[in-house]
C-alpha cells in the first residue's frame, strides 16, 4: 500500500526530523505546518545562536530549512558549521531568504545549500522542492 504522502513514508515508522532555523514567528508557524502535514518532527531554532547549539548537540535531521538573515550568525555560517558536522554533511539544507539576487542564490549553493526559496514563497512549490530533496537523499 502507498503512503497518501509521499514524505511521511511508513506509518508505523519514526518521523523523520526537520530542523527549522528561522527568526520570524509567522515564517516558523507557516512552515512547522508544512512539514507537520508532511509527517515531519519539527524542532526550532530562533537564531543563529541556539541553531549552533543544536548543531552542535544533536543527530542530524531529515533536512533543514534555513533563513539566511538571523541574528547571532547568519545562514552562511550556519550551513558551513553543518557540512562541517560529522553525519551532518549530506543532511539536505534549503535555505529561504527575501533576497532574490542571482549573486544570493549563487551564494547559497557555493556554501552548501542543497536549495534556495525566495520570500514569500509559494506553499506547493515549497513542498515539491522538499520532496526533491527527500528523494535525491535516499
Amino acid at each position: 500500500m502507498t503512503p497518501a504522502n509521499p514524505l511521511a513514508g511508513d506509518a508505523n515508522a519514526v518521523a523523520p526530523t526537520a530542523l527549522v532555523i528561522e527568526d520570524d514567528a509567522m515564517i516558523a508557524s507557516v512552515l512547522h505546518f508544512i512539514l507537520d502535514r508532511e509527517g515531519f518532527t519539527v524542532r526550532h531554532a530562533v537564531d543563529g545562536q541556539a541553531a549552533q547549539l543544536l548543531i552542535a548537540a544533536s543527530e542530524p535531521p531529515a533536512l533543514v530549512l534555513l533563513d539566511v538573515m538571523l541574528p547571532h550568525a547568519d545562514g552562511f555560517e550556519l550551513v558551513a558549521a553543518i557540512r562541517a558536522r560529522a553525519g551532518w554533511e549530506k543532511t539536505p539544507v534549503l535555505m529561504l531568504s527575501s533576497k532574490g539576487h542571482e549573486q544570493d542564490i549563487a551564494r547559497a549553493l557555493d556554501a552548501g545549500a542543497d536549495d534556495y526559496v525566495v520570500k514569500p514563497f509559494q506553499i506547493e512549490e515549497l513542498r515539491a522542492r522538499l520532496r526533491r530533496l527527500r528523494r535525491e537523499k535516499t
